[in-house]
């Protein structure tokens, strides 16, 4: 049985922008052949990115170690799946995104909604207030879980992780314009949450 990577020896964060495709290629190669040193490598260089991913769309921190690795162990058992007709980090952000709707209680969903755009050049300036920012990252995040997992993934890939819609659309298994339309849709509940809400 393979034995996982404990979760305290991972780095804490990785730089989206850097362009590890060839890294990514060959770690995906070599855990073709079963090498676990390749896997091992390959799940420090995603724990981070699935762990926020997954926190922020199932909102639920008692299921996102076991999604991690039931993500993981997907690469790890069928690696052959990966079609190369898209990068490693779509089809490794879809499963995670199915895995996590197949486990969230679906009938239990608020809809509500906040303003984007304004939030995320506040969030991503860092000569803004941190009193005031840690205060939007709250109200964000209180956003975010009022909307539809579908919604909230668009939302998620498109401002967290800067995917266009065409990568987001592979990673949902969806039509680009099915993500379009999400992303409009969720800019609108959002807009209500900001009317609503104090912040």
């Amino acid at each position: 049985m393979l034995s996982l990577i404990h979760s305290q020896s991972l780095p804490k964060t990785r730089d989206p922008r850097v362009d590890s495709v060839v890294d990514e290629q060959e770690l995906l190669q070599r855990i073709m052949l079963g090498d676990i040193a390749a896997f091992e490598a390959f799940y420090k260089v995603y724990y981070p990115q699935l762990f926020r991913f997954l926190q922020r769309m199932t909102r639920s921190p008692d299921s996102v170690e076991e999604l991690i690795q039931e993500t993981l162990m997907v690469v790890w058992e069928k690696p052959e799946r990966f079609n190369h007709q898209s990068k490693i980090s779509t089809w490794v952000f879809g499963i995670a995104y199915h895995k996590a709707l197949k486990s969230m209680s679906i009938s239990n969903r608020r809809n509500n909604d906040l303003d984007v755009d304004e939030l995320a050049e506040t969030l991503g300036d860092p000569a803004a207030d941190q009193t005031q920012n840690q205060e939007n990252r709250d109200w964000l995040n209180r956003a975010l879980a009022a909307l539809p997992p579908e919604q909230r993934a668009v939302i998620e890939l498109t401002f967290y992780y800067d995917l266009a819609y065409q990568d987001i659309a592979k990673i949902l298994d969806c039509p680009e314009n099915t993500v379009k339309t999400r992303m409009f849709h969720a800019r609108k509940k959002l807009q209500v949450f900001a009317a609503t809400q104090e912040y």
